[in-house]
């Protein structure tokens, strides 16, 4: 017997490398904030003998930003590829929107394309330059629009990567570690532009991510993957703007890290992160999770 997709697809709409980003069947068009945009249940993978993704159930909202913790090797990038339809070999069922967009660790430009080549490659339709144009303004790359990705420094790439998934209006943000091959300093930019363009645009937003502050400081809810389900969802109830002193920011971070099995005991110095209009950093202090993370404790 055939296998069933998890995501009936109708239409082949863009290829970039390894990604290819098509429609998907939505079973309503639900832009009302609150409603429930994502609701995958019984998501099933395996490669070979092992289990990575074992009957997981998972609802995302419109406008809420979900971040996933696991260790390597844990799903999480496989969850994600699977909500994109990225993947084929995945058993169970998923309700997503027919608008969304992925950005990836890589910002995988074309090299051969200048940057607003890029940004609305696969996109049809009357004005999809000036669509184009206006999420590199967003990203504030508008003057590089005529630029060789060459010429971009990495985190200039990675602006252009979200500005390109800006130009597709998605509903759905699905975000690979989008800011692990960055330096410290152009991270915590990186942080505050996403949190704007999020607030701005209200997608519902799935971030992967090893950095358990990065998920406190950015998400309005954080999940655990352990064993190929959801160990621990839970909103994050700190206060605004978020500020690592907080007793409340504290605890929930004690209580992610015993969840993904880390010894807080192990700190080391790390840079601060920030979110513009919700994390203070006046306050920041070291945390464990990247130099763990750089160890492949935690991814």
């Amino acid at each position: 017997m055939a296998r069933q997709p998890l995501i009936d697809r109708v239409q082949a709409d863009f290829v970039e490398r390894e990604a290819v980003e098509r429609d998907l069947v939505d079973r309503r068009v639900p832009d009302t904030p609150g409603e429930v945009v994502v609701r995958a249940a019984g998501i099933g993978r395996t490669f070979g003998d092992r289990v990575v993704l074992d009957g997981l159930d998972l609802e995302l909202r419109a406008g809420e930003f979900l971040a996933l913790l696991g260790r390597s090797g844990s799903g999480k990038s496989t969850l994600l590829r699977a909500l994109a339809g990225l993947d084929d070999g995945v058993d169970g069922r998923a309700v997503v929107p027919a608008r969304r967009a992925v950005v990836f660790q890589d910002a995988r430009l074309l090299p051969w394309a200048r940057v607003l080549d890029n940004v609305v490659l696969g996109l049809r339709g009357d004005g999809v330059r000036a669509r184009g144009r206006a999420a590199l303004a967003e990203v504030e790359l508008l003057e590089h629009e005529r630029d060789w990705p060459r010429t971009l420094s990495g985190g200039e790439a990675q602006r252009v990567a979200l500005a390109r998934a800006l130009a597709r209006e998605p509903a759905l943000l699905l975000l690979d570690e989008p800011f692990g091959a960055l330096d410290a300093l152009t991270r915590i930019r990186m942080h505050g532009l996403l949190a704007e363009l999020c607030a701005r645009h209200q997608p519902a937003v799935l971030l992967v991510t090893h950095d358990v502050d990065e998920a406190i400081l950015l998400a309005d809810r954080v999940a655990v993957l352990t064993d190929g389900r959801i160990s621990l969802d839970t909103t994050v109830a700190v206060g605004e703007p978020r500020r690592r002193a907080d007793p409340r920011f504290a605890a929930l971070r004690s209580r992610l890290l015993a969840e993904l099995g880390v010894d807080e005991t192990l700190e080391t110095h790390r840079e601060p992160v920030a979110r513009t209009g919700r994390i203070s950093t006046e306050d920041a202090r070291p945390t464990p999770d990247e130099s763990l993370s750089n160890q492949g404790a935690i991814r």
